[in-house]
């Protein structure tokens, strides 16, 4: 499983990644409305894409599977087509992020119990708590670490 850092976001890499986070939060993110999908969309594209160093893994003809983005000092997002979930891509982006960048910490939505368990599973644990997410959404925010990495 090769993972490949993506030094220029076109457009079509942006639509291409949006459209593997839209498959990835229809699939596990039951607690959001259609609504709140369409208003996340652009924020996600436009501002949270170009904000983060993204990574992804593809497929063998070069469609992204999987990716993250990772700022300073914490995975900020990592999605996986649903039909490629349970098949190690998230375990690997972790450990990518986990061993080359030292980073230790992750947000989850609370009520998307399938990555907070998955993040359990990765050695993390729940550190904090948010009622609000970032954009002052009702979404708790769970915050976590990996207690044996500084």
């Amino acid at each position: 499983m090769k993972i490949e850092s993506l030094h220029t976001l076109s457009d079509e890499v942006l639509d291409e990644l949006l459209a593997v986070w839209e498959k990835s939060v229809r699939s596990s993110h039951h607690f959001l409305q259609e609504e709140d999908i369409e208003y996340f969309k652009p924020l996600i594209r436009n501002q949270y894409f170009p904000a983060v160093n993204l990574f992804v893994i593809r497929d063998d003809r070069e469609n992204i599977d999987a990716f993250m983005g990772l700022s300073d000092d914490i995975l900020e997002m990592l999605f996986v087509l649903p039909e490629k979930q349970g098949k190690g891509y998230g375990g690997a982006l972790v450990d990518y992020a986990v061993n080359k960048f030292g980073i230790n910490k992750v947000d989850v939505n609370e009520d998307n119990v399938q990555a907070y368990r998955f993040y359990l599973k990765m050695g993390y644990e729940a550190i904090g708590r948010d009622e609000l997410d970032s954009t002052g959404k009702p979404f708790p925010i769970v915050h976590m670490q990996q207690p044996n990495i500084d």
